[in-house]
């Protein structure tokens, strides 16, 4: 469907003996965000390492924009329009807030010059205070640090933005500020997210729709509320209803 912009087909990674990820399948239509929560070890992240290029599956297909993409390098993925942030901050602590934006711009932009001014736009897009534009990055704070990782990513121009984890650590008030962030990315960009995540309180309020996995397999999906109130979910995950 034209509408759909990656589709996930009975995904299977192992290491080993372990099923990482255990016949997944799933759509992600363009403009959605779309939840992935699901207790630690449940292969959200080795799912994101799958379509990202990181992992190739040993079973399953990846489709992005309808090509086929399973098991094409992170680079080759990156250019064609998926971009991503990890778990962990990964901070250039050495280089300038503008310059560790620049490295993402450098990904359609080669001239040095025209990737940095590239990189101040997105700075401040996000809301990034101009004075932290060229302090180091050991000189910046844990949301900063989150703000950059999702600059650089969205430097690389992306359709789609898998975010794993963006909001652990953050206090409330931060949660919210990056919460109107993402919205924005998704309304006056059209990109679309996924977003992996345990803060209930974020996720659930953030997206439109939620899929749920554990011990490898996708579980339930649906909206927040249908999510929240799944008895499988609750047993596995929440523990108690959410709403």
């Amino acid at each position: 469907m034209s509408s759909v912009i990656l589709s996930v087909r009975d995904v299977v990674k192992r290491f080993g003996g372990l099923v990482a990820v255990n016949r997944v399948s799933f759509d992600v239509k363009k403009g959605e965000i779309l939840g992935l929560i699901g207790p630690n070890g449940a292969g959200k992240t080795t799912l994101f390492n799958c379509i990202t290029g990181v992992y190739k599956p040993e079973e399953g297909k990846v489709y992005f924009m309808g090509e086929d993409i399973t098991g094409l390098p992170p680079h080759i993925i990156n250019k064609k329009g998926i971009a991503r942030t990890w778990q962990k901050v990964r901070p250039f602590k050495k280089l300038r807030v503008i310059d560790a934006v620049t490295v993402g711009a450098l990904l359609r932009c080669p001239d040095v010059v025209k990737a940095k001014e590239k990189a101040k736009e997105i700075l401040e897009f996000i809301g990034m205070p101009k004075d932290k534009y060229y302090r180091l990055g050991s000189e910046i704070t844990l949301i900063d640090h989150k703000l950059v990782d999702l600059a650089r990513a969205l430097a690389t121009e992306p359709k789609l933005l898998l975010l794993d984890e963006i909001a652990a650590g953050l206090r409330p008030h931060e949660m919210d500020k990056l919460a109107k962030v993402l919205l924005k990315i998704r309304d006056e960009l059209g990109i679309t997210l996924i977003v992996v995540e345990h803060v209930m309180r974020f996720v659930m309020k953030l997206s439109e729709r939620i899929i749920v996995m554990h011990e490898g397999r996708k579980i339930a999906e649906g909206r927040p509320e249908e999510v929240a109130n799944n008895p499988k979910v609750i047993e596995a995950y929440l523990g108690t209803r959410l709403v």
